[in-house]
Parts: C-alpha cells; structure tokens; sequence
C-alpha cells in the first residue's frame, strides 16, 4: 500500500478509547484518528472536541460509511464486540478490537471464518500487554536460562467495583472478572510459555445481585508439569501481579497488565546471581497501534493472529465449564 498514515475511526466513547488508545494512536506515526462515534451525538461531539477528533457521528453506522477511515478500534461492551467487527469488516474496515474479542471460543471461530472472506482486511484483539518492552525482556530472561526450567506462573488481578450500572457488573454485557481481566491471567502463561494448556480447574464465586462472577481462579496444566494458577476479582483491594518460577529463580512483573504510560515500570529478576531490576518506560498502546498499523502497511500476518484469540477463549470457556461441573477440563 501506498499509504503512509491510517485514519482510524473510533467506536463509541468509551473510557479506554478516551483514556489510552486515541491518545496514543495520537503518538503513533502512522496512524491518525479522524472520527469517533457514539450513539449520543452530542456525546460524541464533545468527546471530539476534548480529544482533538475532527469528525463526530451520532450513530455507528456513519461511522462505518466514512469512505476516509481505514481502521476501527472497537472498545464496545463485551457482547457487541463480534457484532460490530463483522459490521466494520462489511464495510471494508480494518479492525483493532477490545479483549476478549467474542464471548466464547465459538464467536471467535465464527469471526475467523468470516475474515477469510475478507483477505485483504486484518483483525487483531487488543492484548497491549503482549507490545510492552517488559514483556518481551521476560522472554529473553527466559529464553536465556536465567530462572532454568519454568515450573509455574503465578497472577493475581484485582480491583474494587460494585456499581450495578457499570457494564462489568452487567451479565447480559458479558461482565465479570474472568471475562474483563481473568482474560488477561490466561493470556500471560500461554503467551510466556508459547503454548496451550492441556486441562483446566477453574473456581468461580458469583454476585448475588449482579449474578456475574466478582471472583474467579483457576489452574492450568501445561505440558512438562508447568502448572499456571490466578485469581482475579472485581471486589478486591486493586492489586495486579506475574511471578514466573523456575528452578533456578524467578520473574516478578509487577505492573503486567496496566503498566503506566507516563512513568517507570520494572521487572524484578531473582536468582543465584542475585537480585536484578529492570527499568522501562513505554507506551504498550502506541506500540500496539503501530504494530498493527504497520502489518497493514507491508501486507504482513498482525502480531496475534484470531487462532490466538480462539485458543484463550477456549481456556475461558473450560474454567467456566470447570467450575460449573466441579471437574477437570481437559482443552481440545
């Protein structure tokens, strides 16, 4: 493609897109962000203004019909997130949506099928997390033989929230804490041991009002006897927090998820060496953005493929099925 810059179109106000992804598409060279949509228009024309957007529409279908967009970044609730993917891909747009991309491993599959119609269009579910230099020095730690053979991983993932109109506690949005950030306690050990699970436990405790799930743990067994457990909670002091173990020393992360975009963040190695701290300082929804941007620019494969999004829903549905049956899962 002869572009050197991608417009990106932006899916409702909602606070993520406000807070991190439009102010760092801002910071990314090759991408500019030309509209944002919501469904109140007067909404969408002030969020515009705050942010410096030039165009705003009141509905997602004009959105959608703006021949000068190339991308959507989709941050809807969970629920819509397939529906409007499929819309965007319909009217010829890339798409960068929110994690978890379905609300199971069957609307992931549904979305990858229906891409294949669509070769020239790419898709990529937002796990920033996956772009921060951090996480990529753990690998190398890893790759290295500094902690030996990896023997588990170990996440906790938490934060405090109990307002009945938030969407998180709403279960027809697909709200819940495995869904929202358990997504990401599953994603890290596949994404550090660059494999599947074999079988699940999951645990899951439900609001009594809400009915969605405010706690939720897990187990996960990996070939070779590595075993990866988390918890994660919406009604719990704010707490996040990897430890990789291996049989010669460890791994500390302590910011794995929401590391700060504007300040210092460090991993923590430990081993017979001693102790050593690596400092970083990066923008993970820049680096994500221009990523993605950029695999569009050279006709490349995106980062994580869908199979990559199937596969974690996959986890997800076994916990869910685990802790329905109070029973071993194993993942097909």
């Amino acid at each position: 493609m002869d572009k050197k810059k991608f417009n990106w179109g932006i899916l409702s106000t909602a606070k993520i897109g406000r807070k991190n992804v439009v102010p760092a598409l801002k910071r990314a060279d090759n991408c500019e962000v030309v509209a944002i949509a919501s469904r109140n228009k007067e909404n969408a024309e002030e969020t515009a203004q705050d942010l410096g957007i030039k165009k705003s529409y009141g509905s997602y279908e004009e959105l959608f019909l703006d021949k000068d967009i190339d991308v959507i970044y989709n941050p809807l609730p969970n629920n819509l997130h397939l529906e409007y993917t499929l819309k965007a891909l319909e009217h010829g747009k890339h798409v960068l949506c929110e994690k978890p991309i379905g609300l199971n491993a069957k609307e992931v599959a549904l979305l990858n099928e229906e891409l294949k119609k669509h070769p020239d269009l790419k898709v990529m579910e937002a796990f920033m997390y996956k772009f921060h230099p951090q996480w990529i020095k753990a690998k190398e730690i890893i790759k290295n033989g500094d902690i030996g053979e990896i023997i588990s991983i170990n996440t906790l993932f938490s934060y405090y929230n109990k307002d009945g109109q938030n969407i998180r506690n709403q279960t027809d949005a697909g709200g819940g804490a495995l869904m929202d950030i358990g997504c990401y306690c599953i994603s890290f050990p596949r994404f550090i041991l660059e494999a599947e699970p074999l079988s699940v436990f999951g645990s899951v405790q439900k609001d009594p009002v809400f009915k969605t799930d405010f706690l939720t743990s897990g187990i996960l067994h990996f070939d070779k006897q590595v075993v990866a457990t988390f918890s994660c909670s919406t009604q719990a002091y704010p707490y996040q927090r990897c430890h990789i173990i291996g049989n010669k020393g460890r791994i500390e992360i302590e910011f794995p998820c929401n590391a700060p975009t504007d300040a210092e963040c460090k991993i923590i190695l430990n081993n017979a060496e001693g102790k050593n701290e690596f400092v970083f300082k990066a923008n993970q929804y820049q680096l994500q953005c221009k990523a993605f941007a950029d695999a569009i620019l050279t006709g490349s494969e995106v980062p994580y493929s869908l199979n990559d999004a199937e596969n974690n829903m996959k986890v997800i549905d076994a916990i869910i099925q685990s802790a329905a049956s109070e029973s071993l899962i194993k993942i097909v």
